[in-house]
């Protein structure tokens, strides 16, 4: 099934601007389908645990330019992913349902480097980013919990004022 998207350049824009990933999979499944989530995203968190990405302290390290633990652990997923995405593209792999698998092509714009300052900023000064949250509070950093709620609180804010807001 192709999307009605990749016709349409106006809609396809519209929809890179919705919070719906284009390769959205539109089969329905039952609901403890999504069990096999939580338990990639329970060996995610322990993984996260383990290689001390959670560590306040190493995140600390990494802003000071004390260690390179943080930047080998964000240069390989950035490598993983470089590699991954070759060899969706080079052998046209679909999803394990068949659906085919696409790349949008994205603009540049001023706004993502002010968001990425802020997001760079926010994650100095907590000691955390969004993956890692959940593990934080997960190995009971209760602290960390204001970090989730105001992460979830600019969210909502975020979409709120989306409309309003240059993109």
């Amino acid at each position: 099934m192709q999307s009605p998207f990749i016709d349409n350049p106006a809609g396809f824009e519209a929809r890179s601007q919705d919070t719906i990933c284009i390769n959205e999979s539109h089969l329905q499944h039952k609901w403890y389908h999504n069990f096999k989530y939580l338990m990639v995203g329970v060996l995610f968190g322990i993984g996260f645990v383990k290689a001390e990405v959670i560590s306040w302290f190493r995140i600390q390290e990494m802003f000071r330019l004390q260690s390179f633990h943080m930047y080998g652990i964000i240069g390989s997923a950035v490598a993983t992913g470089i590699i991954s995405v070759w060899l969706i593209r080079r052998f046209r792999i679909n999803t394990i349902y068949g659906e085919p698998i696409t790349f949008a092509p994205k603009k540049f714009n001023k706004g993502q480097v002010y968001g990425g300052l802020l997001f760079g900023l926010g994650w100095a000064l907590t000691g955390a980013c969004p993956g890692p949250l959940f593990a934080q509070v997960g190995t009971g950093a209760s602290v960390v919990a204001v970090v989730l709620a105001s992460a979830v609180a600019g969210t909502w804010v975020y979409g709120r004022f989306r409309d309003w807001l240059p993109h």
